[in-house]
């Protein structure tokens, strides 16, 4: 026996620890109104925070906002409900969902900057490094869920799966006119939803919840919901790579960028300060006095550098409080 299935079987589902399990994930009849209740205001409250920590770039005030936010339980639910064959739980778990993110694309209206802010430009151009780390926190959650003797590590899956805090960029980003950035940051939250719900729902099923619960197991239905989550997951992986291939195109163009700068720089008075790639756009910040060295130089070697025609930006900083308008140049010189 390998250790995988000697831990599936250790750890599988008996019929008397399904209610107990469906009771800390459903709340039904008597127990709804006081869970929604508890629900909204720990959704209030963390959406507020979250939101409060975008607009400061305060990663404490974001990880702060992900322990305390409650959407881990409903997805998680509609993944049990899906093996265990109840539908109308997991589309009643979803819409919940939905609606936070309807409630958090009015919590703020106002103008901030997309470039600068880590907690926003971390949540708008998601990888596949992302999707793979949300399967593995959904495994997680699952499992915590299921047992309750390492339930303390649940804190631990809310902060590696980012849940609320893409929905609040979504927010910002809609009310500031940026639909390319609520676009990234809403392709982030659906891809966390979907590999909760893939790798979550995969890992209850292997631990026997679906024999378990065989009062309410319909094997077709559960069967075409993964079938139809698992396609979902594929679809999203398209943008996810594409994104990620462009990043790391940034990545290598922004190190031949910095190399070629502080090669035109050499034996100057000035000093690189920063280096910024958007596509085929190129910023190079530099300080020092006077005129810098001829900019078509630079624009010519990073051109043949890159292999490709690229706009050039120069921007010099004299001092903290002064700054010579920036110079642009194509990739020609």
């Amino acid at each position: 026996m390998t250790i995988l299935s000697s831990l599936l079987q250790e750890n599988r589902f008996t019929p008397e620890l399904v209610p107990p399990f469906e009771s800390k994930l459903f709340f039904e009849d008597d127990r709804r109104r006081l869970y929604l209740e508890r629900f909204g205001v720990l959704l209030f409250l963390s959406a507020v925070i979250a939101t409060m920590g975008i607009l400061s770039d305060s990663t404490a005030a974001v990880i702060g906002a992900m322990i305390i936010a409650p959407l881990m339980t409903p997805i998680t639910a509609a993944a049990a409900a899906i093996v265990t064959g109840r539908t109308d739980r997991a589309a009643r778990s979803l819409a919940r969902v939905v609606a936070l993110s309807w409630v958090l694309g009015t919590l703020y209206s106002g103008e901030l900057s997309f470039d600068g802010n880590s907690q926003i430009t971390g949540r708008i151009q998601p990888r596949i490094a992302d999707l793979a780390a949300a399967l593995a926190s959904g495994a997680a959650g699952a499992f915590c869920m299921s047992r309750d003797d390492i339930a303390d590590s649940l804190p631990g899956v809310a902060i590696a799966i980012s849940l609320v805090p893409p929905l609040c960029v979504v927010g910002i980003a809609l009310s500031a006119g940026e639909g390319e950035a609520a676009q990234g940051a809403l392709l982030l939250f659906v891809t966390n939803m979907l590999a909760i719900l893939l790798a979550g729902g995969g890992l209850l099923a292997a631990l026997g919840l679906s024999a378990a619960a065989t009062v309410e197991l319909r094997g077709r239905a559960r069967r075409n919901a993964f079938v139809v989550i698992a396609a979902a997951v594929m679809l999203v992986t398209v943008p996810l790579a594409a994104t990620s291939v462009a990043l790391d195109g940034e990545a290598r163009a922004r190190s031949q960028a910095r190399e070629e700068a502080e090669q035109w720089l050499a034996g100057t008075d000035f000093a690189l300060h920063a280096v910024q790639v958007r596509g085929d756009s190129i910023k190079i910040t530099i300080n020092g006095p006077d005129e810098p060295p001829p900019l078509p130089v630079l624009a010519a070697a990073l051109q043949g550098r890159i292999g490709r025609p690229v706009a050039v930006e120069l921007v010099t900083v004299r001092s903290q409080s002064q700054r010579m308008p920036g110079t642009r140049t194509d990739g020609s010189g």
